[in-house]
């Protein structure tokens, strides 16, 4: 087989997968921000593996450096970080982006990301601080729910409505703060109000005092393959007042993008 033999898009054959490839990597991705550290038997619950093959793998990610263990205890290491790295450094979309969200963050003194949908999640490829540090989600590799974000609802209003209530019926939204739209109908709402305006605004809904609003990135085929927003505090500036203030800069970013992909 060679690369001809593989089509854009078509199903690969079960002859051509690596399953022990898939599993090892189900293996770095059972831990998180909620479960950095977990035994042999917390690995197998997370990714459906037996306890007997968890402890192969974990084993495996050790000896190669990915992975450190105490006892019955195991955990990633900074050498994960290369995966992530290979992406940021190899893709296309972050290396054009970087850029003109200097230029945006800068512009406005207030600080910017770009995301990609990543099934459910919206995940940040690139973010430019300003000087202005106003969440740690806004990092590069950084995973958030695609619900409750500025760039998360620009991308979720470019799928098909069908796709979007699956979507929500999978994730079970919480609430995260005070502020958090949970109900599906009202999540619904605001999604088809962003397809609607070409925009999203997110008040406090994922942290306290954090406000974003967000425009689609589209290809010069009219696709949505990313969302660009402008992130700021609460206190700096009214909630009525962000759109005005933040959105021409935020729609002159979206042209120079979609001319440049």
């Amino acid at each position: 087989m060679d690369d001809n033999d593989v089509e854009a898009g078509a199903a690969p054959q079960l002859r051509d997968l690596i399953a022990g490839l898939e599993k090892g990597l189900q293996v770095i991705e059972a831990f998180d921000q909620e479960r950095s550290r977990l035994t042999i038997s917390e690995v197998a619950a997370r990714t459906g593996l037996t306890r007997a093959a968890a402890r192969r793998y974990l084993i495996t990610l050790v000896h190669l450096g990915y992975a450190r263990q105490h006892d019955k205890v195991f955990w990633l290491t900074p050498k994960v970080l290369r995966l992530g790295q290979s992406y940021l450094h190899s893709a296309r979309l972050p290396r054009i982006v970087q850029p003109l969200l200097y230029r945006l963050a800068y512009s406005l003194g207030e600080a910017a990301s770009c995301g990609v949908l990543e099934g459910d999640d919206l995940v940040c490829v690139a973010a430019v601080s300003a000087g202005k540090l106003v969440s740690s989600t806004l990092q590069p590799g950084t995973r958030v729910p695609a619900w409750c974000t500025a760039n998360g609802r620009a991308l979720l209003a470019s799928q098909a409505p069908e796709w979007v209530a699956a979507s929500l019926a999978r994730v079970a939204p919480e609430a995260f703060t005070e502020y958090t739209i949970v109900d599906r109908e009202r999540l619904l709402h605001e999604i088809a109000r962003t397809r609607a305006q070409g925009y999203a605004v997110v008040d406090q809904e994922l942290e306290l005092g954090l406000r974003t609003l967000a425009v689609p990135i589209r290809n010069f085929r009219g696709e949505t393959v990313a969302a660009m927003n402008v992130s700021l505090h609460a206190a700096r500036i009214p909630a009525g007042e962000i759109v005005e203030r933040c959105l021409p800069a935020l729609l002159k970013m979206q042209v120079e993008m979609s001319a440049l992909l």
